[in-house]
């Protein structure tokens, strides 16, 4: 029998993407899932096209904010309403090949695993590859996850018999994927699968400099916010993530076709 998969996905402004993304779920070649959407007040036509798909298929639930609050809060609402013994996660612009559900969850089950990523490719704007593809290590102890989030959010797969409720804390606006993953490897160590099962569309716009100095502020209210650690402690994993994010680039981001 299969185990029913909840899959949980933000939305907001995403009116050019998320039809192709939710075609990505209904095209899965395992079939025990609810989709789970939470839109975040979108200003464009998202939420009409999330309609017409619900009307489409009895699994697809819509759910709205009653204001913009952000991808915590969406995330947090869709855990609280989800039915199923597996947690994924998908964002309203990226996409799964057609046996991501099927071949994760295969992995898990023989090895008893209960966190888990996978290999990742990236598309561009038009889904076109950008012959980039993302790895990772073979497991993610607790440990290894305060220094580096080496988990793409769209791979990621957790049982939810194991791990439990997870909320975050919605005063993270960023990096909130990373919030949950470091509650769940409390819980549980993640095992990577070694295959490209997903596709993150790199949109246009370039990472600033000072985008990249919010990054790091970012990092240091994760820790600081979410794990509740002190000053000290928030700045010594900031930089941490620092270090091991560059050595993640030069180690784990390959050439490649997909």
């Amino acid at each position: 029998m299969e185990e029913k998969v909840s899959i949980i996905m933000p939305n907001y402004n995403c009116e050019r993407f998320i039809e192709e993304t939710v075609n990505s779920v209904i095209n899965q070649t395992y079939q025990n899932w609810e989709l789970l959407i939470v839109d975040d007040c979108s200003t464009d036509n998202s939420v009409e096209i999330i309609k017409n798909c619900c009307n489409s298929d009895a699994r697809i639930k819509l759910f709205i904010n009653e204001k913009n609050s952000g991808a915590a809060a969406s995330r947090n609402l869709a855990l609280r309403e989800a039915t199923g013994k597996w947690i994924a996660f998908l964002d309203s612009d990226d996409l799964w090949t057609p046996d991501k559900l099927e071949k994760q969850i295969a992995f898990m089950e023989e090895n008893g695993y209960k966190f888990s990523f996978t290999k990742y490719g990236h598309v561009d704007e038009n889904t076109n590859s950008l012959k980039q593809i993302v790895c990772g290590p073979k497991k993610v102890s607790k440990r290894k996850m305060f220094r580096y989030c080496y988990l793409g959010c769209l791979t990621v797969m957790y049982d939810a018999e194991c791990v439990g409720l997870i909320q975050i804390s919605e005063n993270v606006q960023k990096r909130n994927d990373y919030a949950m993953w470091l509650k769940v490897s409390k819980k549980a160590t993640a095992y990577y699968l070694d295959e490209v099962l997903a596709y993150y569309r790199k949109r246009s716009g370039s990472i600033s400099h000072q985008s990249k100095l919010s990054l790091i502020k970012y990092h240091y209210r994760l820790f600081r916010i979410s794990e509740n650690m002190n000053p000290f402690r928030a700045f010594y994993y900031t930089c941490k993530n620092l270090f091991f994010g560059f050595w993640k680039k030069i180690i784990y981001v390959k050439k490649g076709n997909f």
